[in-house]
This record gives structure tokens, sequence and C-alpha cells, in this order.
């Protein structure tokens, strides 16, 4: 039986000001080969180049990554401000049709800090701009020095810092086989509404929005808010998620 094949989400950069890029950051192809056993296969969120139907024709599920980029507010009936810069509005057109499309044709879908809040638009819920501005919540952002620059150790950013409280008998507890983890945390949007079909497994301590499910989906369709790419390889709460990840890669290859 051939090897399941993953397609992976590329975001728009610029390289040296002048030369337009998709890149993908390594830890999500990692993940997706070493950890879900897959074959990862980067495509364009530019739907110029990408055509959704013909893509799911070839591969056995989808991984939406994390992104420097906000999701653009005007997806969600928000009026877009210069200071929640920059937007890829390219990779939002790509991103949710597909979120619907993948659930709609059966192929597992994992969403991974942005990814989870592109699912939430895709059905219709809604995104806070930055998180840490709601009363009562702790800033989800990475961790930044004293003189305000990202902190430079990788250990240090990607580290563990809330707990999330998992729905008992949910999708995610019956996967990690527990009620409660910790996680990293490095991000400013997050979920406001939830939309259609979107329930709600995980939550932080601060009352943000941390796992989702899609419901009557037919397979693996979850979206978490931390970055569970980081640290699969030996991190056994995000490996256990891109091993049942793995799972319904194969289940749909198989029936292919």
């Amino acid at each position: 039986m051939r090897k399941p094949v993953v397609g992976v989400i590329g975001n728009a950069h610029r390289i040296e000001n002048r030369f337009t890029v998709q890149a993908v950051g390594e830890r999500n192809l990692r993940a997706v080969a070493e950890v879900a056993g897959a074959l990862p296969l980067m495509f364009a969120g530019e739907p110029d180049i990408t055509d959704i139907a013909a893509l799911l024709d070839v591969v056995d599920g989808i991984v939406l990554t994390g992104a420097r980029a906000n999701v653009h507010p005007t997806r969600f009936n928000t009026v877009p401000n210069p200071k929640h810069e920059p937007y890829d509005i390219y990779r939002d057109e790509v991103a949710l049709r597909l979120s619907e499309a993948c659930v709609e044709r059966g192929v597992p879908l994992f969403g991974i800090c942005r990814g989870l809040q592109e699912m939430n638009v895709a059905f219709g819920g809604s995104l806070h701009p930055e998180i840490r501005e709601i009363p009562g919540r702790m800033n989800h952002r990475m961790p930044r020095l004293e003189n305000g620059e990202i902190h430079p150790d990788p250990k240090v950013i990607f580290a563990d810092r809330h707990e999330v409280a998992l729905t008992p008998g949910g999708a995610f507890a019956t996967i990690l086989g527990c009620d409660k983890i910790r996680v990293n945390s490095l991000h400013g949007q997050g979920i406001l509404q939830p939309g259609r079909r979107v329930v709600i497994e995980g939550i932080a301590e601060d009352g943000t929005i941390e796992a989702i499910r899609i419901a009557e989906a037919s397979t693996f369709a979850l979206g978490v808010q931390w970055h569970a790419e980081y640290d699969p390889q030996r991190n056994p709460i995000n490996r256990a998620l891109f091993v049942a990840f793995g799972e319904a890669l194969l289940a749909r290859a198989k029936a292919a």
C-alpha cells in the first residue's frame, strides 16, 4: 500500500522585498512525515494556483498550519485595523474553502493555530483580533525580552504555558486519554464566536478556546490553538494528535 499524502498549506512571503514565495515551516513537514507517517506535500495558499478539487483528488489529508498573518477581518464582518496586520487574503480564500471541502468530502483535516481560526471562520464563526485585550485574558503571544524583542530561545518560546481543560468523553479526551493538558501559546487572534458545526472541546484557564472539532464530520476534523507541530516527536500530547491524524490518513488512503 502506498504511503498517505498530506497537503500542507503554504504562506505568502517576500524575500529581499522583491521575490514572492510560498513557504511552510519545516516542523510542520517533519511532524507529518515522522509522526503521522505520511508524505508532506506543500501547496500554495493562492487561489489562482491551487485548484481545491484537484488537490483533494491527490491528497489523503490536509494540514492548515500556523502563520504570522491574521485572518482578514472582513471574513467575519469586522472592520480591519492596521495594527492587526499583516494579512494573507489569498491564503484566507484557499483555507476557508478548503476547510468546508475537506469536511464535505471526508478528507482528514488538522488545523493548527491559524488553521483552527480558519476552520472556525469557514463555518461562520468570528475571531477577536487580539485575545490579550479582552479583560481577564492572559497574553497568549510568544514570550519577549524586556526590550520588546522576541525571546531568542525556541525552548522558551514553545514552552508549555497554560492548561487546557478538555471535554470529558470528547474526541480530544479520547485521543489523549485525559481531561487536562498543558500547551504552548503563540497567537494573537482567537475564537470569539464559534461557527456552525464548530464544537468546543478545549478551553484554557482564562476562557480562550483552544481545541475544536467539526460536528458530524466523517473523519478527523480537529483544530488546536497551540503549535502541536513543534515537538510531536517527544511531546506525548502532540504526538498522540499526529498519530490519530495518521490513522485517519491510512483509512482514507485504503478507501481511495
